[in-house]
């Protein structure tokens, strides 16, 4: 009989190092990985009674490493971090992908009509709020919250210390950076291989083919920029006390003078 895994591996954490980018990187093509949009319901639930029963200290007989991080992988990919709720099918990073080639080579196609232009920045927009809200820092119902009240902060082992505005600041700032990035390729690239195929006459000859050719170009992009964007910087991003707001800090030290360091989830 195989040996029972032991409850010691911490799948709070990704399996990678987060501290480096090829770590995070791996992460995140596990987490965007699209194919988990067509797992079932069970295959969920499944995946989190599993995550949730190791994290408790129960260990189901034959359950090996790989599979126990296989769960903890698609309960992250559905499941959000902080407030542990499923999370909207659209607003997945597993749907991603097919979400953003989809809208972003029809803004691409679509663009000569101002009725056009207006209905696909409208779709564009409207997929940003629900990814927005579905994929939020902290545990808070509705997202302006953020930059009033704060996003929790935790120290090294996630004991809750309270909400910092400084935290949530540097926290939009860095999701703004890696969406930038990831939309860019997608963006810039496509046009310039349909622009060289217009010039060849190629889609004179083929003009069914302008849709579907720039959905995949996007789509090809996206698929290596959305997981190295997210990798730009680490999940669970940190702080130093003394940048957060003066009560926020009184409060912290008040708890533990000697800690220097604080935690929070920078959202997606």
């Amino acid at each position: 009989m195989a040996p029972t895994l032991p409850a010691t591996i911490n799948i709070r954490e990704p399996r990678w190092d987060q501290s480096t980018f090829q770590g995070r990187a791996k992460h995140f093509f596990m987490v965007t990985d699209p194919r988990n949009l067509l797992l079932s319901g069970a295959t969920l639930e499944e995946a989190r009674q599993v995550v949730e029963d190791y994290r408790a200290g129960k260990v189901p007989p034959g359950l090996t490493e790989d599979q126990l991080w296989r769960a903890k992988y698609i309960y992250d990919s559905a499941f959000h971090p902080d407030t542990g709720e499923k999370m909207l099918l659209v607003g997945r990073m597993s749907a991603q992908v097919p979400m953003n080639m989809t809208i972003t080579g029809c803004m691409l196609t679509f663009y000569r009509t101002t009725p056009a232009v207006l209905f696909w920045q409208w779709v564009n927009q409207s997929f940003n709020a629900v990814v927005n809200y579905t994929n939020r820092s902290g545990d808070a119902p509705i997202t302006p919250r953020e930059l009033k009240l704060g996003i929790p902060v935790t120290d090294e082992n996630g004991n809750r210390l309270g909400e910092s505005t400084a935290a949530a600041q540097k926290a939009i700032f860095q999701v703004v950076v890696s969406r930038i990035g990831m939309a860019a390729p997608a963006m810039a690239i496509p046009p310039v291989i349909m622009n060289m195929l217009e010039k060849r006459a190629f889609l004179k000859r083929y003009p069914y083919l302008n849709a579907p050719l720039q959905v995949g170009l996007v789509g090809l992009c996206l698929v290596f920029a959305t997981p190295l964007c997210c990798a730009l910087f680490p999940q669970k991003s940190s702080m130093p006390v003394s940048r957060l707001e003066s009560e926020v800090q009184a409060r912290i030290w008040e708890k533990d003078p000697r800690l220097e360091t604080v935690y929070f989830n920078k959202g997606l």
